[in-house]
């Protein structure tokens, strides 16, 4: 007789199109941070030059080739999927990659969220909740109007309270994200909670990193959080939170607001053993570390075969690499040189 007639059968092998992503530190990816363009209505000091040279089209991943990429993320694993920038909104039909995505709920996904700079969120509010959209972060490093100006080179104020608003009211749970700039907003640190907190919103304080042409700009405005902390302090009580957002930020509870802060360290305080994310450019290029050049192209596979299965393998390769931690500290004391790729080109 066959052997397979007494032995029990051997378990299935799990195909690479639904293993866990599990990298080589063995931390568990189900985070994607999915930028959908390049291109954004603002020109943030530190994220943009004023004068940007944006990608050629036919650069960039279709709609439905970010919907495609994102299914095949959720079927290894992923949970949660941000979508990001640039800004996102001024991204032609981008609503109809949300909705392409709003149907990932029904095989795994768990969450899916914006990055956005709230310009055109009042016009989109309603249609992103319908899609299954419930919190989004909106970026705000001050409520002065002239500051706001510029600091983002040409950003009005009011139209971005207005998208806040109107986000709100659509049901949409709001995150403010403010990055600490020295000699810029470090008098509205207290004045900024204050504000989303009383409005029901959580605010998240970042660390300004050295990115993109202007990195040396952004080590001159460099302010560790633990600034922010201690000015704080001096009018709220914070306490550590038991709160976890499934992202890198340390949360505090603040006793006389009842609401909550967060603080994202990359450079004083780095996040990196706990990662959980990768970064998938609008070009398709997948980085596992934001500060790292290394990336892996999936761009190629996706447009070579209808078939997923090269992709899969592009996405095993870029896992097998990626770094335990960035090296953003090395950058900023000038072991190495700042990378110039912009936020706005990698995403969140």
């Amino acid at each position: 007789m066959r052997r397979d007639q007494f032995d029990p059968p051997l378990p299935a092998a799990q195909s690479p199109a639904s293993a866990p992503l599990v990298d080589s530190h063995a931390r568990r990816i189900d985070y994607i941070r999915l930028s959908v363009t390049d291109r954004c209505n603002y020109r943030c000091v530190y994220c943009m030059s004023e004068n940007m040279n944006f990608l050629p089209k036919a650069d960039l991943l279709t709609l439905e080739e970010l919907e495609r990429l994102a299914s095949a993320f959720v079927a290894r694993g992923v949970r949660k999927i941000r979508i990001t920038g640039g800004e996102p909104l001024v991204r032609r039909n981008v609503m109809s990659l949300f909705r392409g995505l709003s149907r990932l709920f029904e095989r795994g996904l768990n969450e899916l969220t914006l990055t956005t700079n709230g310009a055109l969120l009042a016009r989109f509010a309603e249609e992103l909740a319908d899609c299954g959209v419930r919190r989004v972060n909106v970026s705000l490093d001050t409520l002065d109007a002239q500051k706001f100006r510029a600091l983002t080179r040409w950003g009005d104020l009011a139209q971005v309270l207005a998208g806040v608003e109107a986000a709100r009211a659509a049901g949409l749970k709001v995150k403010i994200n403010c990055v600490a700039l020295k000699g810029a907003n470090e008098d509205e640190f207290l004045p900024l909670v204050e504000w989303a907190h009383g409005l029901g919103m959580d605010l998240t304080f970042i660390e300004v990193m050295p990115l993109g042409e202007d990195a040396a700009h952004n080590i001159e405005s460099f302010l560790p959080l633990d600034a922010v902390a201690a000015a704080l302090a001096e009018g709220l009580t914070l306490s550590p939170s038991t709160h976890a957002s499934g992202g890198p930020a340390q949360h505090f509870d603040v006793a006389e607001t009842g609401g909550r802060v967060g603080f994202i360290t990359p450079l004083s305080q780095h996040f990196c053993d706990s990662c959980n994310r990768v970064r998938v450019t609008c070009t398709g290029a997948l980085y596992t570390c934001l500060g790292q050049e290394d990336h892996i192209d999936l761009r190629g596979p996706l447009r070579a075969s209808p078939d997923d299965a090269a992709l899969h393998a592009a996405i095993d390769e870029a896992l097998r690499r990626k770094p335990r931690g960035h090296d953003f500290v090395a950058q900023w004391y000038g072991a190495m040189a700042p990378s110039r790729r912009p936020m706005s080109l990698t995403g969140g």
